[in-house]
């Protein structure tokens, strides 16, 4: 029994990990990138991801809160962060080099 107590911890402690991870992900990320991606809004993410984070840390894993705050953390994982590195070119708070133009990076005419 022990053994199994041990798995649901370390689980627990994963899922407490991907949420929190997912958390700060979405918090440095750009306001407007969420808008050209069509993926609702920065501050719906970031209570969304909240929720789970804290649901995570509250209720036990065989609960039925923290699996859907599981889904939600997926979501945001495989569907709404790719799409705004994508937007972003992978980065978050930054933008561009100092040489990016509107449509990319100005090569000097070359």
């Amino acid at each position: 029994m022990q053994g199994f107590a041990n798995f649901m911890w370390l689980l627990s402690l994963a899922l407490i990990l991907f949420s929190g991870f997912a958390l700060i992900d979405a918090a440095v990320r750009r306001e407007d990138a969420y808008r050209a991606a069509d993926k609702k809004t920065k501050p719906f993410w970031l209570i969304i991801l909240g929720l789970a984070f804290v649901v995570n840390l509250i209720f036990d894993i065989l609960s039925f809160l923290p699996i859907l705050g599981l889904i939600a953390t997926i979501v945001y994982m495989v569907d709404v962060r790719p799409a705004i590195r994508q937007i972003t070119g992978g980065r978050g708070r930054r933008g561009g080099s100092s040489s990016d133009g509107p449509y990319g990076p100005y090569n000097g005419g070359r």
